[in-house]
């Protein structure tokens, strides 16, 4: 018997997975990762609660499986993206708490590398849009925020590392400063193309190199955990942010294969092969999951707002005791009533990237009901991720290729049977559930597997993954079209003149 462990850190809680080779769960282990919240649009974590609740999950996961850590053939690491920790290499403290993906305060550098005309350059080297999203604004604010921060990183005594890197150290006790390529392309300070740090990119946000971990395929040995943290060495064989590791999970491995993760927001990312492909349709150009040294690329689109909908139907509007009820409400009427809800809370992500709009709920008649209401915000889900979709397939046919075939889907809201049919519908291709759902740990664990000798080659894993069900699309296209043209107009209305 083979066995996988995959460490899944993530924004809201920290997870372990034994997985079987076959990729089935044979136990898994999750604590809650608090928040901290300095001031309005700061997000932060403690480095050390990441690392306590981490490891307590992978004892626990072990232990529930009734395994030792000699039973486990390599770990795999997946990880909250973009999030930056800055420690001192001597004593393995950080200087300050973790800056979490979400947080704004970079917005100020931002602003000024779009004034001082740099966008296009950090595009064209990056695949990404200049934003506070980023880490390597939030790298620039510690070393400019925090006392004698910078002084010690010219010196080389400080340590950068997006989450996955901080684990890394943590469990090889300080001997492995390292990250993936899919990591290290969403810090805006790496080239995509050349899968190394970029001394331009660096200088301009006058960061030291030395601050810098070494990149690796997100398959590879990057080190043995220290004996003492399990009670056996294993070796760490795979890194990849969640989103890529997600894509990776879901066996999409060859140009125009997509996904779609369901959670919190929403994110979708469509396989470009080894094509670097600038997106003309305000998507992203990010590194994929690399299983070797060769530059394998994906485009990808954010929603800020996809199951949180569902939250504000529980917290804000009490209209459901639990997130669960929403399906059974919205079940209760045949369509939402010509109600169109566009849950811009925090502005529009891709493919608009409005940041100024807001919520709108339009379409209201004196027949309107909670359940309308419910409906309108399940379906405003699928019309988000429907937009994404439509400008891939933008992008991809622009590129010369071909627009998706099928959608895989994970995360949490796609066990919502009435999201994933309506989803099939608007798009018009076969919306697909696979069997594991956890496809982000999943793709930690494959990539793992891969580098230790468990999986010869992508084309195993391929034959590993299956779907759970298929949901074809039932509308017509012209209806389909419709609905995504009154889709549209909401959003225009959400942005005040």
């Amino acid at each position: 018997m083979t066995y996988l462990l995959a460490l899944d850190q993530g924004t809201s809680s920290s997870r372990s997975i034994v997985f079987h080779a076959d990729g089935h769960i044979v136990s898994q282990s999750q604590l809650e990762l608090p928040q901290i919240f300095p001031q309005p649009g700061w997000v932060e974590h403690d480095p050390a609660e990441i690392w306590r609740t981490q490891l307590a999950t992978a004892r626990a996961a072990l232990a529930q499986a009734q395994l030792q850590a000699k039973d486990i053939r390599a770990i795999g690491i997946t990880n909250q993206r973009e999030t930056t920790v800055v420690w001192n290499r001597a004593t393995g403290q950080p200087i300050h708490h973790a800056i979490v993906w979400q947080d704004r305060r970079a917005e100020p550098t931002c602003v000024q590398l779009r004034a001082d005309g740099l966008a296009d350059t950090i595009q064209r080297k990056t695949g990404l849009l200049v934003d506070a999203y980023f880490s390597g604004t939030k790298l620039k604010w510690l070393l400019d925020n925090v006392p004698n921060a910078r002084a010690q990183a010219e010196r080389g005594e400080l340590a950068f590392g997006t989450i996955d890197s901080w684990l890394m150290w943590q469990l090889t006790e300080g001997r492995v400063h390292a990250t993936d390529v899919s990591n290290a392309s969403r810090t805006m300070l790496f080239n995509v193309h050349s899968n190394q740090w970029d001394a331009e990119l660096l200088a301009m946000l006058d960061i030291p190199p030395s601050l810098m971990p070494a990149v690796k395929p997100s398959s590879a040995i990057y080190g043995e955990i220290s004996p003492a943290l399990l009670g056996h060495a294993i070796p760490i064989g795979g890194a990849a942010g969640d989103q890529q590791s997600a894509l990776f999970g879901q066996a999409c491995f060859k140009a125009g294969m997509a996904k779609n993760t369901y959670g919190t927001g929403c994110f979708m990312l469509m396989h470009t092969g080894g094509t670097f492909q600038t997106s003309h349709n305000g998507l992203l150009t990010t590194s994929a999951a690399q299983p070797s040294a060769q530059p394998e690329f994906a485009i990808e689109g954010s929603v800020f707002v996809g199951g949180a909908v569902v939250q504000w139907l529980r917290d804000g509007l009490h209209a459901i005791p639990n997130s669960g009820e929403v399906q059974n409400l919205a079940q209760s009427v045949p369509d939402s009533g010509g109600v169109m809800f566009v849950p811009a809370f925090t502005g529009l992500g891709a493919p608009y990237w409005k940041p100024e709009a807001r919520g709108s709920i339009t379409g209201l008649s004196r027949g309107t009901t909670l359940a309308h209401i419910a409906r309108a915000a399940l379906e405003s889900i699928a019309y988000q991720s429907a937009a994404l979709l439509l400008a891939m397939g933008r992008d991809a046919v622009q590129a010369g290729g071909t627009p998706v075939a099928e959608l895989r889907v994970d995360g949490g809201a796609c066990v919502n049977d009435l999201l994933m049919q309506f989803q099939a519908d608007l798009l018009g291709i076969p919306v697909i559930r696979p069997a594991v759902t956890e496809t982000t740990a999943l793709g930690a664990a494959y990539l793992a597997g891969l580098a230790v000798g468990v999986y010869r080659n992508t084309e195993e894993l391929s034959a590993l993954w299956r779907a759970e069900r298929r949901f074809l699309p039932t509308l017509g296209t012209q209806r389909a079209a419709e609905l995504m043209a009154r889709w549209e107009h909401a959003v225009r209305q959400t942005v005040l003149e």
